[in-house]
């Protein structure tokens, strides 16, 4: 592929990322995007071979964009609870931040795709393995640092975490309730009242 195709694939998943996260992912039919990347269907063909082709590129795309956007940033804070609030502050919330018009895809995909199979599936799937995965260490790491209790039960905190995320976009998005960060803001910092280690508390 020349360097004028690598453009025009790299405009397709900027301009269908923005459609993904408005419609989800069974609004991103191939003329959907074709009309949203002003090109037609046969030029979206000559990119992608398929709609499931597309929407897994496009779920690639928007990791990449999370990882410049969410993660990333969150690495240079100090390991343990820093990290972890850092990572989560900026996970709240986190395609506003990043210039995108709606909300989180994969978050979407969870309820949209919930009875599904296929491979658009397994990618969403995957993806959460992946963050929930993430999570988990940084919360183990977290325990071990001292910040976080040493009995914690990681993997109920992790749930619990995931359970505040969703119900912030489930909040922001459908609501539509202005007050859905203070809120998530505050379930998380009851979560982390609940769960810190004497030590840290002391301080």
């Amino acid at each position: 592929m020349g360097f004028q195709g690598a453009a025009t694939r790299e405009r397709i998943l900027r301009e269908g990322l923005d459609l993904l996260t408005e419609t989800g992912l069974s609004g991103v039919t191939l003329g959907a995007l074709a009309q949203q990347a002003a090109m037609s269907k046969s030029g979206l063909f000559a990119h992608f071979r398929s709609i499931e082709e597309v929407q897994i590129e496009l779920l690639d795309h928007m990791a990449e964009v999370s990882a410049a956007k969410v993660v990333g940033p969150a690495m240079l804070a100090a390991a343990g609870l820093p990290r972890l609030k850092a990572l989560v502050n900026n996970w709240l919330g986190w395609t506003t931040k990043a210039g995108l018009r709606g909300g989180c895809p994969v978050a979407a995909a969870l309820f949209e795709l919930d009875d599904a199979e296929g491979p658009v599936r397994a990618k969403v799937l995957a993806m959460e393995a992946y963050w929930r995965g993430l999570l988990t260490q940084l919360t183990h790491q977290a325990v071990e640092l001292g910040h976080l209790r040493a009995d914690l039960d990681v993997a109920q905190f992790v749930w619990e975490l995931c359970g505040i995320y969703l119900s912030h976009h489930v909040s922001r998005r459908f609501l539509r309730d202005p007050r859905s960060q203070k809120r998530a803001q505050a379930a998380f910092s009851a979560l982390l009242d609940r769960s810190r280690s004497n030590k840290e508390e002391n301080h």
